[in-house]
């Protein structure tokens, strides 16, 4: 019994955790790691793209680059707007936020 509850709650926070890296554009989906080009042939444009600097990231090798990071802005979508950022442009988070 002990162990059903736990893996109940386990699935849900995992359900939880999943959700919020994906986003819904229609018929499509977007997960943290698609590319800014996906982004935009599924969701469309967005309603706001702020250039928010620079980030130094190494690599593998050591090297070090830089790489561009953005927000992307969707909504209303029912009252809700989709905050997405972009490094390199690379999709690495989703919030969402109510409409006051």
């Amino acid at each position: 019994m002990r162990t059903a509850i736990l893996l109940a709650i386990t699935l849900a926070l995992s359900e939880t955790a999943t959700a919020s890296s994906t986003l819904r554009c229609g018929t499509g989906l977007v997960s943290t790691g698609d590319l800014a080009s996906e982004l935009r042939s599924k969701c469309g444009e967005p309603v706001s793209q702020s250039f928010l600097g620079y980030r130094e990231v190494s690599d593998y090798y050591g090297t070090i680059t830089e790489v561009a990071i953005e927000e992307w802005v969707y909504g209303p979508r029912n009252g809700m707007y989709y905050f997405l950022r972009l490094e390199g442009n690379r999709l690495i988070k989703i919030e969402s936020k109510r409409k006051n």
